[in-house]
């Protein structure tokens, strides 16, 4: 059994305070924390229960920061993940915070999908496909958002027109620009009928 010796307010943060047992230096916790399980100086607690309210103080901690990383823009769960791992947070604990947010759906790797799919323009399914796998995205979640996609020519089309201003229109230039589209990550058949737009039908490529 230990002794809680002292309890005092952290000067940069007046809502967290420093705890010491046994008259040594514990380690510092939200004051919310100390007035849910009613710590007191001079209380005798016992080594689990100290690391019990330890574990609860970081959790809290931890989902802190995960709600403020949240307020710039949606995450995937991977994304979160490593974040949580880098600022030092320990499986349990990163376990803990992922769970509550997907509870509350504040993430959802299919609702990412969707919504960075609609937000970019100008790319095809599988430069879309590439972009998420390097977001962490689930390779589910991924599947489905992109079955809900349908290439279009005409968009492929506007894209093939800027990249031809000002170039002739021979079958050397189209040729690169089919490429483009590919690397832009347009499917083949999306390539050839926009190519086709520009009157193009060589079946050659």
């Amino acid at each position: 059994m230990s002794e809680i010796t002292s309890i005092e307010p952290q000067i940069k943060d007046k809502a967290r305070c420093n705890v010491y047992v046994d008259g040594r230096f514990y380690c510092g916790i939200k004051l919310e924390v100390a007035i849910k399980y009613n710590l007191k100086s001079g209380m005798q607690i016992e080594k689990e229960k100290l690391d019990e309210i330890q574990l609860a103080t970081e959790k809290s901690q931890a989902l802190d920061k995960a709600m403020t990383y949240l307020s710039a823009c949606m995450r995937t769960r991977r994304q979160m993940s490593d974040y949580l791992t880098k600022k030092g947070y320990t499986q349990a604990v990163c376990d803990y915070v992922l769970e509550r947010l997907e509870y509350h759906n504040l993430i959802d790797d299919a609702a990412y999908c969707r919504a960075y799919i609609n937000s970019v323009k100008g790319k095809g399914k599988r430069a879309l496909e590439a972009d998420l796998i390097k977001r962490g995205a689930e390779k589910n979640a991924i599947s489905e958002a992109l079955d809900e996609v349908e290439e279009d020519s005409g968009e492929a089309a506007v894209i093939l027109e800027k990249y031809m201003r000002g170039k002739q229109h021979d079958k050397q230039n189209l040729y690169k620009a089919f490429k483009y589209l590919l690397a832009k990550g347009y499917g083949y058949d999306t390539a050839k009928d926009a190519l086709g737009k520009f009157g193009d039908t060589d079946e050659d490529y």
